[in-house]
């Protein structure tokens, strides 16, 4: 018997990481247009000057793709790296970083406690919302590191809006994700559970609602191309100027 999405939540997501994080690269590697998709949601901030002067916080970034793909777009930026799962920080801290590049473990609803050395001028967060236990919390919290006007860009699945979208996902678990996570760990929990949070998890406008009522200004939906259009995608929004606040 699956446990549930909330039996899994917090209890068990982090150690299933754990589990897979020395197979995890192989698996998202064989995802077609994976890292592109990472690079697009980056390059949706409109960061000025490549990064330079700015200080971003890369939110779940498990082994570090997400890391790798702001740095592939901002590589003069200070990157703060975070995750809770020691297993997928082992793998990503292995791989060869420019000094402006840094990894902190943290919980996502523990960032106000992390040594971040904020406030920052833009954050990622990829595949992150969906397991979070507070949702609405870690993305308040979010707003408060980030400067004023500050940029966020949630990376997310987001099905629930979409019957043709949740069946393609469904498709592609049960004949691609489950087995070939099963066979790279021995283990298939992390991808029936990745299959079943995703479908869930919030709808685009209920995520953007989720945005707002967290403070966020401008916020918005931008698709992503290929086999995971309608079902990844990225999520944008800002904190509210020093002006907008005192309004």
């Amino acid at each position: 018997m699956r446990d549930s999405v909330e039996d899994m939540k917090p209890r068990r997501v982090t150690e299933e990481f754990d589990r897979a994080a020395l197979s995890y690269d192989r698996l998202v590697g064989a995802n077609p247009g994976y890292h592109a998709h990472l690079r697009a949601s980056v390059r949706r901030l409109h960061l000025p000057g490549k990064g330079a002067g700015l200080r971003v916080l890369d939110l779940g970034c498990g082994t570090g793709a997400s890391t790798a793909a702001l740095l592939a777009v901002l590589p003069l930026a200070e990157i703060v790296a975070v995750d809770a799962s020691e297993g997928m920080l082992s793998v990503a801290r292995a791989k060869r970083w420019p000094d402006n590049v840094r990894f902190v473990r943290a919980r996502a609803e523990d960032l106000r406690a992390a040594d971040l050395g904020g406030p920052f001028d833009a954050a990622l967060a990829a595949y992150l919302v969906r397991n979070c236990p507070d949702p609405d919390g870690v993305l308040a919290t979010v707003a408060g590191l980030l400067r004023p006007g500050g940029r966020l860009a949630v990376h997310e699945y987001s099905v629930a809006d979409s019957a043709a979208a949740r069946a393609v996902w469904t498709l592609v678990c049960w004949s691609v994700i489950i087995p070939a996570g099963r066979a790279l760990t021995g283990r298939a929990d992390l991808y029936r559970y990745l299959w079943r949070s995703v479908l869930d998890f919030d709808g685009a406008a209920r995520l953007r609602g989720r945005l707002a009522r967290c403070g966020y200004r401008d916020v918005r939906t931008v698709a992503l191309p290929g086999w995971q259009r309608g079902i990844v995608h990225t999520f944008l929004g800002r904190r509210p100027t020093r002006a907008e606040e005192a309004a």
